[in-house]
């Protein structure tokens, strides 16, 4: 057999050469077929004293020699006329039709005979089944081994200790992928991760875009998962309690075929998140709600985040990367709530990822500084900046009029700034919300109830 066969029989060159002598012919002239008509051809210019005769083939005659008229008075007596043209002969030679039998039924034979020896190894192998399965098992778990005891020296991990806490904590982690295709003379940013039930369940990620949110999202996952198969992980120092479940909600995704949206996708992965929850759970979400309109966006993170964090049974680590920087108002609401930013630092109006997890939050997002290192148009780039300003400016004067989220002194439950309560149809609204049982609440009912919401506020 050869060392790296193909993955389907029918594709040829299974068994290896030197098995056996008839393949070993057939392939040969399979391929020194070009070779040979080669050398065929200087033999007959050579006997006949023709210069420059042509071998060829064609599907209607198969290999022929071709001679110009002029030269016909030189054609050997052993040269069989097979069609006659304008201004040329076309022969054949007995050595040519025995050399177009053996090339044109080659490549079927070699087929054959391949079937044949692999049929035959299979029915020898047979009673010796269960020894080569034990075998393949045994070097399986061996390439596996070597695989990790292989990755650990040479990227200098750590040996993680795995207990039954309700603990994670990571020291100088990193991502054991981005790591390996660091530009050459590039450090990659290690950061810390603490997690735990009972003081920093939910950690609330903020930051620019690009500045490593979602690497220390997935770098998390990674070594919790690498930790639990056996494996040494990219950190300076790794306690991992025991994980049952890593829930994912880390990129968009469309399904139109289906007449899901990237909204309904996202909803979606979320309902199956918090209806399959336990308290060794850890979860990972990236961007939530980005999906649908920013105030949807909002309402629909907080009380996701609000739900993990009263959840009556479940204390589910959380990471939450977000650009939704209200959110970051949560911490002084919940006691296990804690706000952290990927730090950047700003010189001459640009920039400077310094890809570091440092405690706060932070209520910018730098999208257009992104914008203008992708190359867009500088006239692109300065309005935009225009608009922020007034943004900002507007919604400032907007915040002086509202209420701020979160829990208010002179009523039960939670509310947006942007509810002007003295608006009926707000205050309508607010109603249908304090009387929605959220505990018992479907996917598909929140759904069709923040439906039933914004056809209210002319949706």
């Amino acid at each position: 057999m050869l060392s790296d066969p193909p993955n389907i029989l029918s594709k040829g060159g299974v068994i290896a050469s030197g098995i056996s002598v008839e393949l070993d012919d057939l392939r040969n002239i399979s391929a020194t077929g070009k070779d040979y008509l080669l050398q065929l051809q200087i033999r007959e210019e050579e006997r006949s004293g023709i210069p420059k005769i042509k071998v060829a083939f064609n599907n209607v005659f198969g290999y022929f020699i071709e001679v110009r008229n002029s030269q016909k008075d030189k054609i050997p007596a052993d040269w069989i006329r097979k069609q006659t043209l304008v201004n040329a002969e076309r022969y054949i030679t007995q050595e040519l039709k025995e050399y177009e039998e053996k090339i044109l039924g080659a490549e079927g034979k070699i087929y054959e005979l391949e079937v044949s020896i692999f049929n035959n190894l299979v029915l020898v192998l047979r009673e010796y089944i269960e020894a080569i399965q034990l075998n393949a098992n045994l070097l399986a778990q061996l390439d596996c081994l070597l695989s990790f005891a292989s990755i650990s020296i040479d990227n200098n991990y750590c040996k993680p200790i795995i207990n039954e806490s309700f603990v994670i904590d990571i020291k100088s982690g990193r991502h054991p992928v981005i790591e390996t295709q660091m530009i050459a003379g590039e450090e990659y940013v290690a950061n810390d991760v603490f997690i735990d039930s009972d003081s920093q369940q939910i950690i609330i990620i903020t930051g620019p875009n690009m500045a490593g949110k979602s690497a220390l999202l997935r770098q998390t996952a990674l070594i919790t998962l690498m930790a639990q198969i056996g494996c040494f992980v990219p950190a300076k120092s790794a306690h991992i309690g025991l994980v049952d479940k890593i829930f994912t909600r880390v990129g968009a995704s469309d399904n139109i075929s289906a007449g899901e949206s990237t909204f309904m996708v996202e909803m979606n992965e979320a309902a199956s998140i918090l209806n399959n929850v336990s308290e060794r759970s850890l979860i990972l979400l990236d961007e939530l709600g980005r999906g649908t309109s920013t105030y949807d966006g909002i309402s629909i993170a907080w009380a996701i985040v609000e739900y993990l964090h009263e959840h009556p049974v479940c204390r589910a680590k959380t990471l939450f990367a977000t650009h939704y920087h209200e959110l970051n108002d949560m911490e002084k609401e919940f006691s296990r709530i804690k706000n952290f930013n990927v730090s950047i630092k700003e010189v001459d109006n640009k920039v400077i990822f310094l890809r570091k997890l440092v405690p706060g939050g932070t209520e910018h997002s730098f999208g257009i500084h992104v914008a203008k290192m992708a190359g867009m148009p500088k006239v692109v780039v300065a309005r935009a900046n225009e608009i922020l300003i007034e943004l900002e400016k507007s919604h400032k004067e907007e915040h002086k009029k509202s209420k701020p989220i979160g829990k208010s002194k002179n009523s039960e439950g939670y509310q947006l700034s942007i509810f002007q309560l003295d608006d009926p149809v707000l205050m309508n609204i607010k109603e249908q919300i304090n009387n929605i049982d959220i505990n018992n609440l479907t996917p598909f009912q929140a759904l069709s109830k923040l439906n039933d919401i914004k056809k209210l506020l002319g949706g």
